[in-house]
């Protein structure tokens, strides 16, 4: 018996049926974690984060608390697909100020209809949302998807669907949509100063690509770094047509 997780559960007021449908899993799989089955790491990861606790006060006896590389850092996740649903939504969720997306497609977000109504509503909130998507005739996602492995043409393809899926957002006040011709070394998602960042490796899919989940503290962070990236690839973006 898990009393850890159960009275974790209880203080956060939620059931069996709310944890299985945000980590997309049987509830009768949530029943034996808390039987004493040990969840696999990605749902010991995504359980964690969504308690907002850490791995190793849920299950000191497998993992280890998460150490502080840097007050920045809030998380390490190994893929993007690591990244549970609820950090996604919380991170926009919580934007006062503003929304950033640089990235080649983002296809994943743009196909949930959930995150499409989540960003229309942030934006009609008074929240400025700004989208940077690849030109997707341009050389950089060419290349990036042989990078891939999947092909210039799916490439071109996957980000002409994610404009499709994105242009609702467009009539909209306070949505703008830009393409770039960047060389992407990180696609950087942004809710006021906190950022998620998809780190991009030769070779390997965004998807597969480590996250780091950073808050902006002093000028010389290096969540600056990549703040001032985005603005420098928005510059020089071409307004969406």
């Amino acid at each position: 018996m898990s009393d850890t997780l159960r009275h974790a559960l209880a203080r956060a007021r939620l059931g069996t049926v709310d944890v299985a449908a945000a980590l997309e899993v049987d509830p009768k799989t949530v029943d034996r974690w808390l039987k004493g089955r040990i969840p696999y790491p990605r749902h010991r990861w995504a359980l964690a984060d969504m308690l907002e606790l850490d791995e190793g006060d849920l299950w000191p006896g497998v993992a280890q608390p998460r150490r502080t590389i840097s007050h920045e850092v809030k998380a390490v996740y190994p893929h993007r697909w690591a990244v549970p649903q609820t950090i996604w939504r919380r991170l926009f969720q919580g934007a006062s100020r503003e929304i950033d997306i640089l990235t080649y497609s983002s296809l994943f977000l743009a196909e949930d209809t959930g995150m499409i109504r989540l960003l229309g509503s942030q934006a009609r909130a008074g929240v400025k949302v700004r989208i940077l998507l690849g030109a997707p005739d341009s050389p950089e996602v060419a290349a990036r998807g042989d990078e891939e492995g999947i092909g210039a043409d799916v490439m071109a393809a996957r980000v002409r669907n994610a404009l499709m899926l994105y242009r609702p957002l467009q009539e909209i006040d306070g949505v703008e949509t830009r393409l770039h011709r960047t060389i992407l070394y990180n696609s950087i998602y942004r809710a006021d100063d906190e950022l998620l960042v998809n780190v991009h490796a030769y070779g390997t899919a965004a998807a597969q690509a480590p996250v780091l989940y950073l808050t902006a503290t002093k000028d010389e962070d290096s969540t600056a770094v990549y703040l001032t990236s985005l603005e420098r690839v928005w510059t020089t973006a071409e307004p969406l047509r």
